[in-house]
């Protein structure tokens, strides 16, 4: 219901942005980002809408901004194409030489059709599609310009996705299930549900920017060892202890952080579920945030979001090639099997091994990236939970709030301190991939800091 409210009032808002304007001076507002942050807030909305797993609404994301990226980039000549830069992507078609195009509609509308073919449910994105074909519509952009910019968004979006499915994601699909062993120390799935690894084999999709999944390795966990005093055995204390101690802050935190896109509530006999943003949701909602006090403009905003959606999604790629690759159990299966059997940590386990940890590598990743685009010590409120409940954050940089969310995970009673540590390596060692091999920027143009950045 509170997705369906936001849906509406996103809708409310497109069509306000295009009431009490003169026709034909579209132009004047090709600047103007709002469309895009709209049309992003509809796609993480969808994507809660259909619980996708943390991986796959990364994939969803990078396409869907790479193709907005690409539509709108020949309007700025000092920006220039990823084709060549991200694997496998070839040369992506122009608009037609000497006819005129309105870009912004064709950025947002590849970003619509691209995300549209990455969910389910197509007719919540059909709907602001319309609403949005409705704002620009308003503006008065001549009917055969309108036409032209949408058919060109469209060729756009269909070599982005031809270009998506060979990315082996459809031929992991048939791949079997994980198999769960008895060794001691890998991971077995967790209570309430005792559901099946997500996406055991997501480290055979194809990267953006890292030339593998494997690329940045960390180190390998500690050996599984339960020997009171031992290395192993005094991650798992810590975790059982911090658990016990929680104060109301690190709780805050914890929660604040959850991103879990489908956490099961049991009240007595009774099970419901609650859908949340993924981590990947979470991080767009700062470029987002990022991108408005900062003034960023319909392009810098684009850049911002294609950088950070491609440092995620690579993100994802190195953390689960590690995380099936080591296959340790989580600290919930350890502590009630060796420690304390009735304790419960204070957030749900994850339905996949634990090493490294996801936020702690995406976060960081995130953070590295959105450093280079925005500068540091770029002070924000983080307003993205608000719409599930949670107070907003204050952070005094980006790298501040990826560290808080990577200690978050200890708080809720599901990593080591050791799967944290070596994901924000792992993490920073991607977002500066990604800032080395893709050049948003065409050679001697301004570095890819928006006008208002604090440097």
């Amino acid at each position: 219901m509170r997705t369906q409210l936001v849906s509406v009032m996103l809708m409310v808002a497109v069509l306000q942005a295009g009431c009490g304007r003169e026709p034909g001076d579209y132009r004047a507002r090709a600047a103007d980002a709002e469309p895009l942050h709209t049309a992003m807030q509809e796609l993480t909305g969808t994507i809660v809408y259909d619980i996708f797993s943390p991986p796959q609404a990364s994939r969803a994301y990078a396409y869907a901004s790479i193709a907005a990226y690409e539509a709108l980039r020949h309007d700025h000549p000092e920006f220039q194409t990823l084709a060549g830069q991200v694997n496998g992507l070839t040369p992506v078609p122009a608009p037609e030489p000497g006819a005129e195009h309105y870009l912004p509609l064709a950025s947002v509308h590849a970003f619509m059709t691209v995300g549209k073919a990455l969910t389910f449910s197509s007719e919540r994105m059909d709907s602001l599609h319309a609403e949005m074909h409705q704002r620009f519509r308003g503006e008065g952009i001549p009917a055969p310009v309108f036409e032209r910019s949408v058919a060109y968004g469209d060729r756009v979006a269909q070599h982005i996705l031809d270009w998506m499915r060979q990315d082996h994601f459809l031929e992991i699909r048939g791949y079997p299930k994980f198999t769960v062993t008895s060794a001691p120390g890998r991971w077995v799935p967790t209570p309430p549900t005792y559901m099946d690894a997500v996406e055991p084999n997501w480290a055979q999709v194809r990267p953006f920017a890292l030339d593998s999944a494997g690329q940045f390795r960390p180190n390998p966990p500690l050996p599984f060892d339960m020997t009171e005093g031992s290395p192993f055995f005094r991650q798992v204390q810590e975790v059982y202890e911090a658990g016990k101690q929680l104060t109301d802050e690190q709780r805050q935190i914890a929660e604040f952080w959850n991103n879990n896109p489908y956490t099961m509530n049991i009240r007595g006999h009774a099970m419901f579920a609650t859908k949340k943003v993924t981590p990947g949701g979470h991080w767009m909602g700062i470029v987002a945030i990022a991108a408005r006090k900062s003034g960023a403009d319909l392009m810098q905003s684009t850049e911002a979001y294609v950088r950070t959606a491609i440092a995620m999604a690579d993100g994802f790629l190195a953390c689960w090639e590690e995380k099936f690759r080591s296959n340790l159990v989580r600290p919930e299966t350890v502590i009630n099997a060796h420690l304390d059997e009735s304790w419960v940590p204070a957030l749900q386990t994850p339905p996949f091994p634990e090493y490294t940890s996801g936020h702690s590598v995406i976060s960081t990743a995130a953070a590295t990236v959105l450093t280079d685009q925005f500068g540091e010590n770029f002070a924000f409120v983080d307003s993205t939970e608000v719409e599930y409940g949670l107070p907003a954050r204050s952070f005094a940089s980006f790298e501040e709030a990826a560290a808080e969310a990577a200690m978050s995970r200890l708080y809720g009673g599901i990593h080591y301190r050791m799967a944290i540590e070596e994901g924000v390596i792992q993490g920073r060692k991607v977002g500066d991939q990604v800032i080395r091999r893709l050049r948003t920027r065409v050679e001697g143009a301004e570095p890819a800091r928006t006008a208002n950045s604090v440097h």
